[in-house]
């Protein structure tokens, strides 16, 4: 009778046609042991089963052969993340995915981006990219609109991923948020008996009531809002949320229209310009979010605006504002008008040039799926970009203060980016330097403002 023999160096199974008695069966210099003739009958059905067991082992054996390796970068501080989620990515596909660790400073990753993709590298299939990148890299991305199925790619804020739909492709999926938010005093302001602000008149009025209180009562150095107002892209964030929640727009339209030059755009500003020295110290006109956060949390500012990161920090050791906290959406210019705080999240998308695009999107979207975004915000109090996980009890435990900001993250601002391409960052450095200029008191607002709008125009056709 036959009899078959399995080679776990090769992954084959052999059958011997001879039917002697032989111990071994011997192929090139290799031996295996087969079973004497006078045992076959006798473990006939053990062999069955064992061949069944067998033909498992070697399709495993030859499904991991074919398994697929991509390269992914991941960002500097999301690296031991990364490698949990290729480690569960591997574990449920097969596939590997190797994680590259992007510089320090992340803007430095864009150099070696363009470089990359201008050589058409097939070296790394996934990448890390900020929001106001995806209008940059936009030509050399993968349309991911048939490739992320479509379920999958509604569970994400609309907001969020609609910023990643470019010229009629989705060239990245979200992989977390961030959005302007107003951190407060809410000890202060039960102190005094007052209702959090809805609009930036009411915040102005609320800051400085409580401000001259504190101040009467012994606090010289407290001030009624802290916020950044220095001449960089954190200006540009401040600012857009100021005009965009005043129905001003946000500095140039989706078609690529100029908007910036307009009364609600105005008086916004005019608004702003007036908090200086008022309710904001005149420092704040080079204050960061560093700067700006080390104000509030030292105890010396009843109303902050910053990213959600702060409500980590307010509540770690050294801070004098622990448990005094509260968190609340950006308030509105004027009735009808939307919290606009300004849009940060991060995505992941695809190298266009990848040899292996199919399995790069399957890492995407696992990477930016549920069960990963979770993982993500209970390790590292990332906000999820999925609106189902704002009511996940394991998750509002960790970051308690989304359940009461879910509109925030809804009606956040964009920042022109994707219209603008490769000449965001001049359209921005343009804007924030203007603005830093009014604020300063060293221009007027309305023409400055037409004069903005005539650079922007010659600008935004650069790119």
């Amino acid at each position: 009778m036959p009899f078959c023999i399995f080679d776990a160096t090769t992954g084959r199974v052999h059958v011997d046609m001879t039917g002697h008695n032989q111990s071994y069966w011997k192929q090139g210099d290799k031996e295996l042991r087969i079973m004497p003739k006078r045992y076959q009958r006798r473990e006939q059905s053990m062999l069955k089963k064992s061949l069944a067991a067998l033909a498992i082992s070697a399709a495993l054996w030859g499904s991991s052969a074919h398994a697929e390796t991509i390269s992914v970068f991941c960002s500097p501080t999301e690296f031991e993340l990364c490698t949990n989620v290729a480690n569960a990515w591997k574990e449920k596909t097969g596939n590997e995915a190797k994680i590259n660790k992007m510089p320090a400073l992340l803007d430095d990753a864009i150099p070696i981006y363009q470089q990359l993709l201008a050589a058409k590298s097939k070296d790394v299939d996934v990448l890390f990219l900020d929001v106001i990148w995806l209008g940059m890299f936009k030509s050399n991305l993968l349309d991911l609109k048939t490739m992320i199925p479509q379920a999958d790619q509604d569970k994400h804020f609309a907001s969020t991923l609609n910023a990643a739909k470019l010229d009629g492709n989705l060239i990245a999926m979200p992989a977390y948020m961030d959005v302007g938010l107003m951190f407060y005093r809410k000890d202060l302001l039960e102190k005094y008996g007052k209702a959090a602000p809805k609009t930036w008149d009411e915040l102005a009025a609320t800051a400085k009531e409580i401000q001259d209180k504190e101040r009467a009562a012994g606090s010289a150095d407290m001030w009624g809002y802290a916020w950044q107002a220095k001449s960089y892209e954190g200006l540009t964030c401040d600012a857009i949320e100021l005009v965009a929640s005043n129905g001003g727009g946000t500095i140039i339209s989706d078609d690529g229209k100029v908007t910036i030059d307009n009364p609600q755009a105005a008086a916004a500003l005019e608004k702003a310009k007036g908090w200086i020295g008022s309710i904001s110290p005149e420092g704040v006109l080079n204050y960061d979010e560093e700067q700006s956060r080390a104000v509030f949390e030292s105890g010396n500012a009843v109303f902050h605006r910053n990213w959600p990161y702060v409500w980590g920090t307010s509540h770690e050791k050294g801070s004098n504002v622990v448990d005094k906290v509260g968190v609340m959406p950006l308030p509105v210019g004027k009735e009808g008008e939307k919290s606009s705080g300004c849009l940060g999240p991060m995505y992941y998308g695809v190298n266009k040039y990848s040899a292996k695009p199919e399995v790069a999107a399957d890492f995407v979207n696992f990477i930016t799926g549920p069960d990963m975004q979770k993982m993500r915000a209970l390790k590292a109090a990332l906000n999820p970009s999925i609106q189902a996980l704002y009511s996940d009890p394991e998750v509002l435990e960790k970051i308690p203060f989304l359940k009461d900001n879910q509109q925030a993250f809804a009606d956040s601002a964009v920042r022109p980016s994707g219209y603008t391409g490769t000449s965001y960052n001049r359209v921005s450095q343009a804007f924030y330097r203007s603005v830093h200029d009014m604020l300063s008191g060293g221009a007027e607002v309305k023409s400055s403002l037409t004069s903005l709008a005539g650079r922007l125009e010659k600008l935004k056709e650069s790119r």
